[in-house]
């Protein structure tokens, strides 16, 4: 035998004071199951993936020499950081992912102002 909710108590029946709870506070058994997301992103995790992208895309843009080298290290760090981030949002933890794929789009972004800013000063594509 299954449970069933029944019909509600006509007003002033069984509620104390004769009122209807507004549903604020449950107090009975739940009708519909709670679903709760395996992997919840947390502060802590989403702290811990932008720090190791931090340090990733650092370590990588040291091997670089010069503005050229800096460039190119970033892009292949950041992919592999990204490719990374889409394994952990789907499979692990999703909080870690946020951080490294946020970080990343940011040292992206640092290196592109870099290479712009040096085309503009110089007049000459660094890249190539």
């Amino acid at each position: 035998m299954t449970w069933q909710p029944g019909p509600p108590p006509p007003p002033g029946v069984g509620h104390p004071m004769g009122r209807t709870p507004s549903g604020l506070f449950p107090s009975g058994r739940p009708v519909r199951p709670t679903y709760r997301e395996p992997h919840p992103v947390t502060g802590s995790g989403v702290a811990v993936g932008g720090a190791v992208g931090a340090a990733w895309l650092l370590f990588f843009g040291l091997l670089g020499e010069g503005l050229r080298g800096y460039a190119w290290w970033t892009v292949g760090a950041g992919l592999v950081a990204w490719v990374v981030a889409l394994v952990l949002v789907r499979f692990g933890d999703r909080g870690v992912g946020t951080g490294v794929a946020i970080v990343t789009a940011g040292g992206w972004s640092i290196a592109v102002a870099v290479v712009v800013a040096s085309w503009a000063g110089s007049g000459n594509w660094p890249l190539w």
